[in-house]
């Protein structure tokens, strides 16, 4: 008998068991798939898996050929309930597949994290997920958590004043954010956070939320870093790490842009020093004017983030304050007159992402826009809330796969770079040399 992969599911203690006679199966847009071997990958050690309270396992039944809810353990001497399983895929995947449930009268809204699809093959777990980068650059294999504190203790010296680095210590050491954690390993990319502030009300914001239903994952800076903290940090990254990146705009900040004076006065002070180095913006590129300026000033790229390119989506997940979507396409439209390089960070989610309205829309976005790299990252967000939440109606024949999508957009612009992480100046390079 051919093996297939099977149905995860978790007891309230968090211990995981295989349905051995249930195929695993995964969800889009509140609709049920049976999933195949292809739809899966083995999944990477650094992820993690969930168990999803108040949310029943949902299996595929082919002696019977149906979907069928598991309420309790099978096989167990007690009635021990059980509850869905999911995979929090390591950086570098983008998932195909959220994991499929039955969510209960009082299941909560999930936390801010993806939720992929996951199963038990031939004894290891595999998730419903695409490798998008290759990169090593987030993979806890290459983090040596001693090194980390030692240099902590050491940049406490090099930087005695600096409140920057002082918040980035607690990034690293407290809430575990790998771009931090680089940064005292000083290598690859620099996180620059610099805002408190923000002109968006986004509903999967990581860092500040204005109703107790969700938990933020990362407490937002409370203060603004003088230009020259700012450059301090970032000059002492360009300098010691070799192809080194820094980057504005972080999840544990607002929108820097709203801060333009002191990022553009960061940014004049770092490029009196060196010229190496790749200075980037991680943005809602919500004030053109003023990315016009930050280029000016010597910023080499911008990582526009957006969950749809339509706009009605788009202000329904963003809920921008003082400005539009238009203004989003002016500012890529502005980096792109001032040679920067555009990133777009492509907030997906399966069943809306590669709904076939969607696909038709970003296509042609990207086609009058011109991004330079395409970054396929999942939106962190309970999947069911969020299609509720934007009013998203999902039909199970529109959906053709994120894998096909990315697929499509590699086929219609090769000349776009995939991935998900922030390029730096000498990858850039290699992958225009392909």
């Amino acid at each position: 008998m051919r093996e297939f992969p099977k149905l995860l599911i978790s007891d309230k203690k968090g211990n995981i068991f295989d349905v051995s006679f249930l195929e695993a199966t995964g969800m889009k847009g509140g609709e049920i798939f049976r999933l195949d071997r292809k739809d899966f990958i083995k999944l990477h050690p650094d992820s993690e898996l969930f168990m999803l309270p108040s949310r029943k396992p949902v299996g595929f039944d082919r002696e019977f050929n149906r979907l069928v809810e598991i309420e309790e353990v099978p096989f167990s001497r007690k009635n021990v309930e059980c509850y869905a399983v999911a995979a929090f895929v390591s950086p570098g995947y983008t998932v195909t597949y959220n994991a499929a449930y039955a969510a209960k009268k009082d299941a909560r809204i999930l936390p801010l994290f993806s939720y992929a699809a996951v199963a038990l093959y031939k004894n290891e777990f595999y998730a419903a997920a695409v490798r998008i980068d290759g990169e090593k650059r987030q993979e806890l294999a290459g983090m040596d958590c001693r090194l980390i504190e030692k240099n902590v203790k050491v940049f406490r010296k090099t930087f005695p004043k600096n409140r920057l680095v002082r918040h980035l210590e607690t990034c690293a050491l407290i809430y575990g954010c790998p771009a931090a954690k680089n940064f005292f390993l000083q290598r690859y990319e620099a996180p620059l956070p610099a805002s408190p502030s923000c002109n968006a009300g986004c509903i999967g914001c990581i860092s500040k939320q204005n109703k107790e239903e969700c938990s933020v994952t990362q407490p937002r800076i409370s203060f603004v870093p003088t230009p020259e903290e700012i450059a301090e940090a970032a000059i002492f990254h360009i300098k010691t790490v070799k192809d080194p990146v820094v980057s504005f705009g972080q999840g544990c900040e607002g929108e820097p842009l709203t801060q333009s004076e002191t990022l553009i006065k960061a940014v004049k002070i770092i490029r009196k020093v060196t010229s190496k180095g790749m200075i980037n913006l991680n943005t809602n590129a919500s004030y053109p004017d003023v990315i016009g300026r930050l280029f000016d000033a010597g910023l080499n790229s911008i990582r526009v983030s957006m969950n749809s390119s339509r706009e009605r989506y788009y202000s329904a997940y963003y809920n921008p304050k003082d400005y539009k979507f238009s203004d989003v396409v002016r500012s890529i439209k502005t980096a792109k007159k001032n040679n920067g390089f555009v990133s777009i960070n492509y907030l997906t989610m399966p069943g809306f992402t590669d709904l076939k309205r969607e696909v038709k829309s970003f296509m042609a976005f990207v086609g009058r826009n011109e991004p330079d790299m395409i970054q396929w990252r999942n939106l962190n967000y309970d999947p069911l809330v969020y299609f509720k939440r934007l009013e998203i109606k999902a039909g199970f024949k529109d959906m053709i796969g994120i894998d096909t999508v990315i697929d499509m957009v590699k086929k219609e612009y090769p000349n776009v770079t995939h991935g998900y992480f922030n390029p730096s100046k000498g990858r850039i390079k290699r992958n225009k040399n392909r």
